[in-house]
């Protein structure tokens, strides 16, 4: 499975269409944000995925999490939301 990377220029739709996808399929997604406004990005689009999903008949929870990223041989703290059905 691979991690859903968001950007403070990410669109919330294109994500939360990413996470609700990956939910179906893999019945878990991880996205990572670094950076207020991605935060901000990552947070919208998981109200929008749990919307889509709960037309579907999936409710989800996330569990937010700290995680240190290596970008540029400089370490960098992210936030993580792991994403599962509830």
């Amino acid at each position: 499975m691979e991690m859903i990377k968001v950007s403070a220029n990410s669109r919330t739709s294109a994500v939360a269409g990413a996470i609700a996808g990956v939910i179906r399929e893999h019945k878990r997604a991880e996205v990572q944000a670094i950076g207020a406004g991605a935060v901000n990005q990552a947070i919208k689009a998981l109200v929008l995925a749990t919307g889509y999903l709960k037309n579907d008949g999936i409710n989800i929870v996330c569990i937010p999490e700290f995680v240190d990223v290596e970008i540029e041989d400089k370490v960098r703290t992210a936030i993580k939301l792991v994403v599962e059905p509830r």
